[in-house]
């Protein structure tokens, strides 16, 4: 894939290929910047094979450094830029990174201390704006002159090393080829509804899913708005200054739209799709969303191990088939899907089993792990851990994790199911709910809801509002109102510290 976005960079000089507030970069330029940072890279001993790490926000450097390590054939491996430094030093070890680029602008304090346990480490370390940690990779690339740019990279060649969550335990290292990475960017390509010259706005870190559109734009010759950090209002007014045309968000960033009062204001005209992803959405804010913004929702729907997985495309919006909301879609091309039971068998249509898929944006393997990689990959399908069921038409609806799922009274509790329904309350912004041990039930079924700015509402009324509509055994024995819900450093509510600071 380093070759398509290469050959775009030529295709399209004088077009802009980024801009932020301040500035922009074209094509041309882009070219220029991998180039040198590629010479600089060869020149510190980088070389084909080798593991790169980038902890950066939303700059055209960072990407641009993270482009030049992979046309070296080098390997990167993206730190979080929400992540805690003990989880990135961790990274760092585990994927055996020779080299360290740090955003010295988003990372001044952070970065330096990083720098200090990598040099213990025998780790180098690059940062991109001047620093007292490391030498400015920008400041030697403009020192080294024009250099072309070089694409070394064989298609069976490691391209990442992708970590997850870490929601269930240890982060674990996913490996993707060049030639998985291109299955990734040609099913975002064809299925996945971008304007013919998009306008994205990289609203979500560019470091992890919200990077796998910035390829796809520059191949279509298009334009890539970075913005670091998310707020509403900062949000719209991008979208509204820049003209854009589309952008990446997760649930709990449409959520923050749908309450600020900037949006009434917002003049929204030039957007025409919103991807969204990462975690689950409620149905009903959906649809507040589809009300108040138009027809330009699109699900996604994928995991670190295999993104993505299927799409849920505009025109399957549809308020008059609400039930439909609720659906992933149906898969993208290249990719198969199977739904098992525990007997390893096909459920019929309507049953729930276990997602499992396999086709070309499937992961290689789990970084030094081949235990895991042979559980994962059993009998040649990548068994998601997610539970999911088919409709009689195809489409596909994720009932939950497997490993979310509440074992209460002997019942098998979906949260998911729980937390639509405390959605739809009026009063409710957000809701996630998970089991806590118990004596009598075993798992207590429990909710931790965010309200709405200025809304009022009770444990009791809340748990009313779920016993009225699905009984006694999904209604929740606690409710905690809170200000915000936890969230991991890929967007995805953290139920993990929920529990944990239940049980404490």
């Amino acid at each position: 894939m380093n070759s398509a976005v290469f050959a775009a960079l030529r295709r399209y000089p004088d077009r802009v290929a980024f801009s932020w507030d301040g500035g922009s970069r074209t094509y041309c330029e882009t070219a220029d910047v991998i180039g040198r940072f590629q010479a600089v890279l060869s020149a510190r001993g980088c070389a084909r094979g080798q593991v790169i790490g980038l902890l950066g926000g939303n700059r055209a450097d960072v990407w641009c450094a993270g482009a030049a390590a992979g046309g070296l054939g080098m390997a990167t491996t993206w730190l979080h830029p929400l992540g805690a430094n003990a989880d990135r030093l961790y990274q760092l070890e585990d994927s055996g990174a020779s080299m360290l680029i740090v955003d010295e602008q988003r990372f001044p304090d952070q970065g330096g201390e990083l720098a200090a346990a990598c040099a213990e480490r025998g780790v180098d370390v690059l940062s991109i704006g001047p620093s007292d940690f490391a030498p400015d990779l920008a400041t030697l690339a403009r020192r080294h002159g024009p250099a072309p740019v070089v694409d070394l990279a064989r298609p069976d060649d490691l391209s990442n090393i992708g970590y997850t969550g870490g929601t269930t335990g240890t982060p674990k290292g996913v490996e993707r080829s060049h030639a998985a990475n291109a299955a990734v960017t040609g099913a975002v390509l064809a299925g996945f509804e971008l304007p013919p010259v998009p306008r994205f706005l990289a609203a979500a870190p560019i470091s992890h899913v919200g990077g796998s559109k910035v390829v796809p734009t520059l191949i279509r010759g298009g334009k890539v708005h970075l913005v670091t950090g998310f707020s509403p209002e900062a949000t719209l007014d991008a979208i509204e200054r820049h003209r854009l045309n589309c952008t990446l968000l997760v649930p709990s960033m449409i959520y923050a739209l749908l309450d600020s009062p900037a949006l009434r204001r917002a003049d929204l005209s030039s957007l025409e799709l919103v991807l969204y992803g990462a975690s689950p959405i409620s149905p009903d804010r959906l649809g507040e969303g589809l009300d108040r913004l138009g027809p330009v929702f699109s699900q996604m729907f994928g995991q670190t191990e295999c993104y993505p997985i299927s799409l849920l495309r505009r025109d399957e919006h549809r308020m008059d088939e609400p039930g439909l909301l609720a659906s992933c879609g149906f898969p993208l091309p290249g990719v198969s899907v199977s739904i098992r039971g525990d007997d390893g068998a096909e459920v019929p249509d309507g049953e729930p089993g276990e997602l499992c898929v396999r086709g070309g944006p499937v992961m290689d393997r789990y970084w030094k792990r081949p235990d895991l990689t042979a559980a994962a990959l059993a009998s040649g399908w990548l068994h998601t851990g997610d539970v999911a069921r088919r409709d009689e038409r195809g489409y596909l609806y994720i009932v939950d994790r497997m490993k979310d799922m509440v074992i209460s009274g002997g019942f098998n509790v979906y949260p998911r199911e729980v937390e639509d329904v405390l959605a739809a309350h009026l009063a409710v912004s957000a809701a996630a709910v998970y089991g806590v041990p118990d004596a009598r039930w075993g798992e207590a079924v429990t909710a931790a809801v965010v309200l709405r700015p200025g809304a009022v509402a009770g444990e009791a009324e809340l748990i009313a509002h779920v016993r009225e509509r699905k009984g006694p055994v999904l209604t929740p024995k606690s409710v905690r109102i809170v200000d915000a819900l936890p969230l991991t450093a890929v967007g995805k509510v953290d139920k993990r510290r929920l529990r944990d600071g239940a049980a404490g």
